[in-house]
């Protein structure tokens, strides 16, 4: 009688406490005070205090008290929690609940006007807001909020009771609010109205083709921060979005990143405007966690981990990349590997494909390193710091709300119950208090599969269990089996009949017998429903404390990240190259049994009979060694897109902002000799993107890949693809030869008045990213490498440029640099060509293998480059095709590669030969380098030998068995119950060249729709 009593004052007293103060009441006003008094409990009061045996008193929505020996005030109703738990209920700090979805754009391809549809240069949202819709910090999520009671049930179910809630669209996307997970009305859940300011890389809905790549988000995020500046001190216009950005400033700033490398990239923007991030993150923090923990950020991390996959069939094991391999294994220790590089951060539900996974993964994380003490923290006071709620939730202290758990036990113990989730005072019943022992033999009958036996054993009510098929077809397996509150799930492989994955999900139905029913997914696709009742409870054993698990053995983590990375990364030595035939590329010409000394990355001495002492002696006799080849063309190494065409002038993006470490190619072009590459632009556009030369330094970061100390350049582009010659659909200016032309004379014309703007003291210039670039061509701060093909053009720009008083630096390309070779002398412009190709486009008709000899002949800087990631592994075979078409002197033939393309840009001062005091970018080759059967033996990057062909072979073994360890480990996983996703090789890396058309963002965008979790 009094348990009913009880539950009757706990609905009637509940049932009442939420009345709001300005709403009217039609009928009587009944508001009734919930008083709470929770006896003999352990609180647990954050995560450095627990109070066993302890009091909590609760009035209406709040905490009054906290502690022992409590004196209980009359009236309160007192819930006896003798052996059980109170923890603060957790907090979720990026979640888009309550948010209408986004519809966004789907992949297309193409400059302008993506997937066939008219180009959209400007916003079309009616008002006063910025020119791009991708820019939307006027968004506030208070006026869009709307209670989800489906998602707010099941995230009350997992322990939480606060989320952030984020409009996930757009670069700036306006404000965030912090909320309960009540269910009365929306003006009684707002923690926090603004939580904070938001932000990311990716466009979102955004109707405008710009920016169509990551460089071109970089850049438009850059310039807003720019132009929001020059707003408040303006009076020329009234712009809604940067009046909300420049008010948003005092925010908490979250930044959503995907991946390491935009973490990297995030921060570097927020510290070139005087800004710390808060950045949520995807999980891999631990590839490049020093880079990571240097940024200063705090962070949001994802708990949702990849499944198992599985490798029953060999040849689907096969198509696994090492990178999905380790990443599997390594992503649980993510959350451990920050807290012991002291890095902060809150745990996110984002990703997972239900919050009731959230546990399991946690005690995955546990076992990999997390501390308890780190991971309650990172779901209460971290989450309600960073959102301004910790006035509020996050732990149990008198004033605050009652938002609080009663568990069974420990809350990250194995077999743990949470019972009940108290929100703002309210009581959610997640699991029935008097149903903690799950233990026993079960019938199921499950749609598909038929009459089966569950057996349910293991510790705290049941943690392990075991599925037998009953009849002609029987078997057994192992399966996993996991509880959070009512909620049971059990997945489960038979191998055949069904063939693959079986997860059971269903709900606990029935309290005397045990019943459950739900529904069945095979091979994540529904297949029906399933039911099941306790046949027999299983008998106790002798209580035991669980056992301690083993620590989890685990790979060495790689840099970079995929195959041929290395646990270690090689060292600079002191080294000696004995008896080689060296290719100077000086003075000196080619030397017979020389020597070549390497220290401290530079080169010492080269000469014959040189001294050892303690430098490490490498026998060159009968190798050849010359200088590392150069590739003055390359599009390798680039995240994100190679082009940002959506507008005619993209002087503003930087290659720099995406360059990628884990691209493959930088060490296979390493086993070609290549040493350095000069990343460009693509073509898409008149006036394209500033450059970023880089030294292939394998395994180092996007930042240690930079060559540094170089000269700025930017790609210009001519021709066809300019203007457009394959588009049906753009309407970007220009789709003429003669538009061409006028876009580069309206740029400079601008670029010239604004920097005489700028000069004027006192002036209130808006700075402009993109003429910034172009003022620095006008002053030789940046040179222009320009994409080229016919005479004609090539002729408009010189003169363009006489008329407007820059300078071309190189023509690229350039097939028809034989006909304008006397104008390019002239004009001190170099060519870096193709050895041979023509006829691939109408404008090549007229390309001859003789182009490079021709222009080196009449004294031009003449190099050959590749504009391709394979042909780039070859290059000194395209040097050595000079010698074949007209007969360039062999020495000549190899600066073609090397100090030719170094004196370009402007960097043969410290490499393109084999010089004392230059960079000891060197390579030892198996014979003459211009043969098409030479190889590669040892590349050297600043004296560290980054390739060398007798250790790629110990690379290759070691990855092949590390590979099989994995899979084995899989297969292991997969046999104990674990969930697996069927092995699918990764998407291979997109290799750009100067034609790559893509819209980065809409690829995401769909990739990100097909995969959706939240």
């Amino acid at each position: 009688m009094k348990k009913i009593l009880l539950t009757l004052a706990l609905v009637f007293s509940t049932a009442f406490l939420f009345a709001q103060q300005t709403y009217p009441v039609n009928g009587s006003y009944d508001v009734r005070p919930g008083l709470y008094a929770f006896t003999n409990a352990n609180i647990v009061v954050n995560a450095n205090q627990t109070i066993s045996n302890g009091v909590l008193l609760v009035k209406d929505k709040t905490i009054q008290s906290v502690g022992t020996g409590t004196t209980i005030p009359k009236g309160y109703v007192v819930i006896d929690l003798k052996g059980k738990y109170i923890y603060p209920s957790l907090i979720d700090a990026f979640t888009s609940y309550g948010i209408p979805e986004a519809q966004r754009a789907g992949a297309a391809g193409g400059f302008g006007g993506f997937g066939g549809r008219q180009s959209v240069f400007t916003s079309t949202k009616k008002g006063a807001y910025n020119w791009n819709e991708s820019i939307r910090p006027e968004t506030e999520v208070r006026t869009v909020f709307t209670i989800d009671t489906k998602k707010a049930d099941d995230l009350r179910k997992a322990g939480f009771g606060s989320v952030n809630a984020i409009s996930r669209d757009g670069i700036a996307r306006g404000t965030s609010a912090a909320v309960t997970l009540n269910d009365g009305k929306e003006n009684e859940v707002m923690l926090n109205d603004q939580s904070a300011a938001n932000y990311s890389f990716n466009r979102g809905t955004s109707s405008n083709d710009y920016p169509s790549s990551l460089m071109g988000s970089i850049a438009l995020l850059r310039q807003t921060y720019m132009d929001a500046s020059w707003y408040k001190g303006q009076k020329e216009e009234y712009n809604i979005s940067l009046e909300q950005f420049n008010k948003q400033q005092s925010l908490p700033q979250l930044f959503e990143a995907d991946g390491w490398a935009n973490i990297l990239r995030a921060d570097k923007v927020a510290k070139e405007f005087g800004k710390q991030f808060i950045i949520k993150s995807n999980g891999d923090e631990y590839q490049r966690i020093d880079a990571v923990k240097a940024t200063g950020a705090t962070l949001m991390i994802p708990i949702s981990f990849p499944k198992a996959f599985d490798v029953e069939d060999p040849t689907e094991a096969r198509n696994l990349s090492l990178a999905q391999l380790k990443g599997w294994e390594l992503a649980p220790t993510n959350p451990g590997v920050l807290e012991k590089a002291g890095v902060k951060f809150a745990l996110t539900t984002y990703g997972l494909d239900a919050p009731r996974d959230f546990w399991a993964n946690i005690q995955q994380a546990i076992s990999n390193g997390l501390s308890e003490k780190q991971a309650l923290m990172a779901v209460t006071e971290i989450p309600a710091n960073i959102l301004g709620i910790n006035d509020k939730v996050g732990s149990l202290e008198k004033g605050k709300l009652a938002n609080f758990l009663i568990t069974s036990d420990n809350l990250f113990k194995s077999g743990n119950i949470i019972f009940e989730n108290w929100v703002q005072g309210k009581r959610f019943v997640v699991n029935k208090m008097d149903v903690t022992d799950l233990r026993g033999t079960y019938n199921l009958n499950i749609d598909g599969i038929g009459s089966t036996i569950l057996r349910i054993t293991g510790t705290a009510g049941g943690s392990v269990a075991a599925i037998e098929r009953l009849g002609a077809d029987s078997v057994k397996t192992n399966a996993t089996f996991t509880r959070n509150g009512d909620w049971v799930t059990i997945t489960f492989n038979l191998k055949k009949n069904p063939t693959g994955d079986v997860r059971l999900s269903g709900y606990l139905t029935g309290a005397s017998p045990l019943a459950f029913s739900g529904d069945v997914i095979v091979n994540a696709l529904a297949a029906g429903s399933w039911n099941g009742s306790l046949k027999e409870a299983a008998k106790d054993a002798p209580k035991r404390d669980e056992p301690a698990k083993p620590a989890i053995a685990n790979g060495p983590l790689i840099f970079p990240f995929i195959a041929f990375g290395n646990s270690s990364l090689p060292v600079q030595e002191t080294v000696l190259l004995k008896n080689a035939t060296v290719w100077t590329n000086e003075k000196e010409g080619i030397l017979q049994n020389a020597d070549v000394l390497m220290e401290n990355g530079k080169i010492k001495a080269v000469g014959k009979n040189l001294s050892a002492g303690s430098a490490k002696v490498i026998d060159a006799t009968g190798k050849h060694i010359t200088a590392g080849l150069i590739d003055e063309h390359s599009h390798i190494a680039a995240s994100g897109g190679i082009n940002e065409g959506a507008q005619s002038v993209s002087a503003e993006v930087r290659i720099a902002d995406v360059i990628n470490s884990e691209d493959v190619n930088i060490y296979r072009q390493l086993a070609g000799g290549v040493t350095t590459s000069h990343i460009l632009h693509g073509s898409a556009n008149a006036i394209g993107g500033q450059s970023q030369l880089i030294k292939l330094r394998w395994g180092k970061s996007p930042e240690e890949l930079k060559f540094g100390g170089n000269d700025g350049f930017i790609k210009f582009a001519l021709g066809e693809n300019v203007k457009q010659s394959s588009s049906t659909s753009s309407t970007r200016f220009p789709s003429t030869r003669m538009g061409v032309e006028q876009v580069y004379v309206d740029a400079f014309t601008r670029a010239k008045e604004y920097e005489k703007a700028l000069a004027v003291k006192g002036n209130n210039v808006r700075r402009d990213l993109e003429l910034d670039a172009l003022v620095e061509i006008l002053n030789n701060k940046r040179f222009i490498t320009c994409h080229s093909y016919v005479q004609s053009e090539i002729n408009m720009l010189i003169h363009v440029a006489d008329s407007l008083g820059f300078k071309i630096n190189t023509f690229t390309h350039i097939l028809e640099g034989y006909k304008v070779a006397d104008k390019m002398k002239a004009h001190g412009i170099a060519g870096s060509t193709f050895s041979d190709w023509w006829a691939y486009k109408m404008e090549v008709q007229e390309a001859i293998p003789y182009n490079g000899k021709i222009m080196h002949n009449v004294g031009i800087t003449t190099a050959f480059n590749s504009d391709d990631a394979e042909m780039a592994r070859r290059l000194n075979q395209e040097a050595g095709k000079s010698v074949l078409y007209g007969g360039v002197p062999e020495e000549d033939a190899l600066k073609f590669v090397t100090l030719n393309p170094a004196r370009m840009l402007h960097v043969d001062n410290r490499v393109g030969s084999i010089k004392v005091g230059k960079d000891a970018d060197v390579v030892i080759w198996s014979a003459n380098p211009l043969s098409i059967y030479a190889k590669a033996e040892k590349t050297f990057v600043d004296g560290i030998a980054y390739w060398d062909i007798d250790r790629d072979a110990q690379v290759q073994k070691a990855q092949k068995a590390e590979k099989a360890r994995i899979i084995q480990k899989l297969a292991d996983s997969k046999n104990a119950g674990a969930r697996t996703q069927r092995a699918f090789g990764e998407r291979p890396p997109r290799l750009y060249a100067c034609e790559s058309e893509e819209d980065y963002w809409a690829e995401v965008n769909q990739m990100e729709g097909e995969h959706n979790h939240e």
